[in-house]
């Protein structure tokens, strides 16, 4: 009998989603399972007032596309609303640092809760179980409780560089987030300290009863908007109740003999696409696993995907992305000419900063061979919880761009870029891997070098996700620990700026599964908790 898996970064919510598979569910049905449970379990992550994109990949039923839910800024958002405060870009590009921080923590920073509305909408067109059943384990983790696990704490314990939030702030900016995640002196909760969320348990019991309308026109949308106006936040009824995902096709793009299925802008596919149709000019293999000129080729794929989607890459909607142009092979074999001939790119940023990781991902694949990866999250966690209904909403606001005129500017009901970029990648027809990352913007960056791990290397996916990784999303080369510093070195006397980072693991959380006929591979990615389950 064919193999099922599902991998996650929370064991917890990776159990959830193969117990869904045991019990009749499909690859749909486990996804928003497993999802739902790790808005519980890891609470700064990823919740039902999120945003993320999903790709469904259902043979059976000759379905293949992309539900995104980006979310969008609310109707009273501005263009130039905050751009007498900017103070500095991150290097890497993830958002910006403001006077006052009022995109990154407290009621302003929240852009429409896109999340739950994907969850439904995916679960009861593709699904085949009942919505309560999918809903029912979420419902039992946050009533029962759990142990909060080390990556958990490592994130929320994080003191915040170059401007940004401290984690800790975020995670007691509210009375009602202080309560569940601090300990009584304030500091957060620690390593296998419990955790228990009654308020989200009863609201995921009316979401299991009534389905995601509670949320956006109903009881709990008018506690919502009533918090919100109380606070000065920018959310609306109205913006929740206007509030749809949004359905696409895959952004289909080659390397080597695969076929790459990603998602469409604001989501990151356009950059694992652009990078792929770089590196496809180049015998990767040859050059060596991590060797100085491994890491030169492709950190200035990464810087040219990175520049061309400073310029040029927003919500669509609002936007006019030059998708075709980016994913041409005409114009990679440009830029891929240019690196053979020693060129640096230059990636331009206002000032400098360091952004801090959060997100998570799913992958999924079912004994019918459907398959499903979805990247989720809450970008970097906006602190407030409304009183008695237990879920922390995203912040998604801070990395729109507070200067008007770009393409990543702030508008009314405008989604802006993310780095995510949940794939299935096909061979001969195939689905062959289901790959995905959490990582802010790095997300592109850990999937592209997982795919080549597979692809030019031979690696298996445990392996493909374990290498040690770089980024390239600024002028400096980022590598993580054990990047050799004979390599490093090279790379400097070539004159690269290069940046250590302390981690053993960074650089985005890459979670996949091979599928080789009917044996399936799965990798979790070692940095974080995960898991990948057989079932």
């Amino acid at each position: 009998m064919p193999q099922a898996m599902i991998c996650a970064p929370q064991p917890e919510a990776a159990e959830a989603g193969a117990d869904i598979l045991r019990a009749g569910g499909n690859a749909v049905d486990a996804a928003i399972a497993c999802a739902l449970v790790q808005g519980v379990v890891d609470p700064l992550m990823a919740g039902i007032a999120g945003f993320g994109a999903m790709g469904i990949c259902l043979p059976d039923r000759s379905h293949h596309g992309y539900i995104d839910f980006h979310a969008p800024a609310p109707r009273a958002a501005r263009a130039d609303m905050w751009q007498d405060l900017v103070l500095s870009e991150a290097r890497d590009g993830y958002g910006f640092i403001l006077r006052g921080q009022v995109n990154d923590v407290g009621y302003q920073s929240i852009c429409v809760p896109a999340s739950l509305a994907a969850y439904h909408l995916a679960q009861r067109t593709h699904g085949a179980l009942p919505w309560a059943e999918v809903v029912q384990p979420a419902i039992g983790w946050a009533e029962s409780g759990f142990a909060v696990r080390p990556h958990m704490h490592a994130f929320w314990s994080d003191p915040g560089t170059m401007g940004r939030v401290p984690n800790p702030e975020r995670i007691r900016h509210t009375p009602a987030a202080r309560a569940l995640y601090c300990r009584a002196d304030g500091t957060p909760k620690q390593v296998g300290d419990a955790v228990r969320n009654p308020d989200l348990g009863a609201v995921l019991r009316v979401i299991a009863r009534d389905g995601a309308a509670a949320f956006y026109r109903g009881e709990i949308a008018e506690a919502i908007a009533e918090d919100f106006r109380a606070h000065d936040g920018l959310l609306s009824r109205e913006d929740l109740h206007d509030y749809a995902p949004v359905r696409t096709a895959p952004l289909i793009g080659g390397y080597r003999d695969w076929t790459i299925a990603t998602n469409q802008p604001p989501g990151g596919g356009i950059m694992l696409v652009e990078m792929l149709n770089i590196l496809e000019h180049f015998d990767l293999a040859a050059l060596g696993h991590n060797s100085a000129e491994y890491l030169r080729v492709v950190a200035e794929a990464m810087k040219r995907a990175t520049i061309d989607k400073d310029r040029h890459v927003g919500d669509p909607a609002f936007v006019d992305v030059p998708v075709q142009r980016l994913t041409a092979r005409g114009y990679a074999a440009e830029i891929a000419a240019a690196i053979n001939a020693g060129e640096k790119s230059d990636v331009p940023r206002f000032n400098a900063g360091f952004p801090a990781k959060d997100t998570t991902h799913i992958a999924v694949v079912d004994r019918e061979g459907a398959c499903v990866s979805m990247t989720h999250s809450l970008g970097m966690p906006s602190g407030v919880i409304t009183p008695g209904l237990g879920f922390m909403y995203n912040g998604c606001m801070a990395v729109f761009d507070p200067r008007p005129g770009h393409a990543g500017s702030i508008a009314p009901g405008k989604a802006r870029f993310s780095s995510i970029c949940p794939s299935i990648l096909f061979r001969d027809g195939r689905p062959a891997l289901v790959i995905g990352a959490p990582g802010a913007t790095q997300i592109a960056m850990g999937v592209l070098q997982a795919i080549l791990n597979v692809i030019d290397f031979g690696m298996t996916m445990t392996e493909a996700v374990s290498a040690p990784r770089f980024s390239a999303t600024s002028n400096a080369i980022d590598v993580s620990n054990r990047i050799p510093r004979l390599v490093t070195r090279a790379l400097e006397a070539a004159g690269y700026e290069v940046v250590r980072s302390p981690f053993t693991f960074g650089f985005a959380a890459v979670h996949g599964i091979r599928i080789a006929g009917d044996r399936l591979d799965g990798g979790a990615d070692p940095g974080h908790d995960g898991v990948a389950l057989v079932v």
